[in-house]
């Protein structure tokens, strides 16, 4: 049982077995619905022949997702006490996200944020009471902490005034008030960093990373319910599913084989890098299995869409993986684990391979994304072999 009330404190950045708690695995449950909408709106795009026009809200949508977790994550590695109050403001931050994503098919298809931004503001209500929190019980935090709470409410202010403009708010003005939340911490830690933990972070990443990944397992698995409703079995069915299977295993397995908490460990002053860039992996994840799931309908005949169009909805995100990847942990470690040479060459492959849709099809063009990525892999292996003893 937790306690009642305990005075927060920063948390030791050197505790040994530093793990997600059950209340922040909780809290990235709550994620899942918004993911899965997100995604799905996506694939109708894609479906629709409209893929560019869905892709702006996709981005906007996923932005607000991902932001509100990657400050709450970074707040808990710091300040998590797990006592009542605290965990009362997490829940309220969980009740924001489930708004969050009730609003996402409003924002696809009537660019309506209302809805989207409302439940940002619950967020934004729970983390900035725990800032204050913070502020005041630590007051060796409580400068930055305070600007935390202050640049948080300023920003959030900006992002309701946006919603004056409706569905005519230019899109630049979304740009800006992304800016400035991606600047509040830039702001507040120039007073004195938070203590967050490196290995409990990179932990928080990786099982966010799974999450997303498991969207795209859920994506790809309706596509092939409707396809096996629709049209039964068929060899096309069964290579394309096959192939989505060994594409996500393989990116699971490369993200996972970079040691992220080491590499934070040693450079706690370019975390920014690493965490900010980790939203390009996360919007490509969660893009894929948009892809995936109009790949798998197309073998149906459920999806009416150019095939190459398919091909480059999961060539494109996996090959932004790649190249984000390794962009964000080159900085951090001495020797990256994937080779970057190796990533170029599989990185251009695929995003050839769905120029050839045409004469292989689109189970042929992901049964190459698929080879490129278990030759990448093996590279990879390779790589990492122990030296031979003579």
């Amino acid at each position: 049982m937790p306690r009642l009330i305990t005075r927060m404190t920063a948390r030791d950045t050197r505790e040994e077995h530093r793990a997600s708690s059950p209340l922040e695995l909780l809290f990235d449950l709550t994620f899942v619905v918004a993911i899965a909408l997100v995604a799905v709106q996506l694939a109708h795009g894609i479906e629709g022949g409209h893929v560019l026009e869905e892709l702006g809200p996709f981005l906007a949508v996923f932005f607000a997702i991902w932001w509100a977790w990657m400050n709450f994550t970074w707040f808990a590695s710091a300040y998590d006490t797990d006592d009542v109050p605290y965990r009362v403001l997490v829940l309220l931050q969980m009740g924001g996200v489930l708004v969050l994503a009730a609003g996402v098919p409003s924002a696809f298809d009537e660019q309506d944020f209302t809805a989207v931004t409302v439940g940002y503001l619950i967020m934004r209500i729970g983390l900035v009471a725990l800032w204050i929190r913070a502020g005041v019980q630590h007051p060796e935090g409580r400068t930055t902490a305070f600007r935390y709470a202050a640049g948080i409410t300023v920003v959030q202010a900006m992002w309701f005034a946006r919603l004056a403009f409706g569905d005519a708010a230019p899109w630049w003005l979304f740009l800006v008030c992304a800016v400035a939340d991606l600047s509040v911490p830039l702001w507040a830690e120039r007073t004195g960093t938070t203590a967050w933990h490196p290995h409990h972070i990179a932990e928080r990443y990786g099982l966010f990373t799974i999450i997303v990944l498991g969207e795209s397992v859920l994506a790809a698995t309706t596509g092939v319910q409707a396809s096996l409703a629709g049209g039964g079995l068929s060899p096309d069915l069964v290579v394309i599913a096959v192939s989505g299977l060994v594409v996500l295993f393989a990116l699971w397995w490369l993200y996972f084989s970079e040691p992220a908490g080491d590499g934070l460990e040693g450079h706690r002053d370019l975390s920014y890098i690493w965490g900010y860039g980790h939203f390009a992996i996360f919007a490509a994840l969660a893009a894929l299995g948009a892809g995936l799931e109009v790949a798998v309908e197309s073998a149906g005949h459920h999806a009416e869409v150019d095939p190459t169009v398919v091909s480059c909805a999961v060539a494109i995100p996996v090959a932004v993986f790649l190249v984000v990847l390794w962009a964000v942990h080159a900085p951090l470690v001495e020797r990256v684990v994937v080779n970057p040479l190796a990533i170029a060459g599989a990185a251009a492959v695929i995003l050839l391979l769905p120029l050839t849709t045409d004469a292989i099809g689109i189970a042929g063009a992901l049964a190459g994304i698929a080879a490129a990525l278990v030759v990448l892999l093996a590279i990879t292996l390779y790589g990492q072999r122990e030296p031979t003893r003579q």
